[in-house]
């Protein structure tokens, strides 16, 4: 038989900690890893070995010391997933918004020379006359993600912008086929 070092537990725990480790780990329906992290330390309470915990759960031995540890350190709150280190985000809630407001708008409305906006357009105007700088790709991510589509021709609503397109753009060229009339 080994000789096993000094024995990592987690402390006592209170009623209230036991019932809501005990509901964590009977979910179906709740995170994997929440009901991982809730199985070590019901584990551990029940005085189960570092070794044999991370073989069970399938995790390394170095994650069941590290949930062990935190729950010791913060109760249950430490066994939440912590706000992770990143990229800070590059552009404000209000610099999103207006990209968003701007395309709703119609761009004859804000005095310019088109009836609808196309990306490229959207892109030049922010940039110029609001003064945020913004990529056309970078767009079209905010607008997908706030659930606006784009179509060819169309508004982000998928309404014409001009009734009169057609009236203005001239006739079509000759390689195009006319449209049929109905009788």
């Amino acid at each position: 038989m080994k000789l096993r070092e000094m024995k990592l537990r987690v402390r006592e725990l209170s009623e209230a900690e036991r019932s809501t480790i005990d509901a964590w780990r009977g979910t179906q329906k709740g995170a994997v890893r929440q009901r991982d992290r809730a199985t070590i330390i019901a584990w551990s309470a029940a005085g189960w070995w570092v070794s044999d915990i991370a073989r069970i759960v399938g995790v390394s031995p170095g994650v069941v010391r590290k949930w062990i540890t935190r729950c010791n350190a913060e109760g249950l709150d430490g066994l939440q997933d912590q706000r992770r280190s990143g990229r800070p985000p590059t552009y404000t809630a209000e610099q999103i918004g207006e990209v968003i407001a701007v395309s709703l708008l119609t761009p004859d409305s804000l005095g310019l020379p088109f009836g609808s906006w196309t990306l490229d357009r959207l892109e030049a105007y922010l940039n110029e006359e609001r003064d945020l700088p913004i990529k056309r790709s970078r767009i079209n991510e905010i607008l997908l993600a706030e659930g606006l589509r784009w179509r060819t021709d169309e508004t982000w609503f998928g309404e014409r912008v001009d009734p009169k397109f057609a009236e203005k753009r001239g006739p079509s060229s000759r390689s195009t086929r006319p449209h049929l009339q109905p009788v």
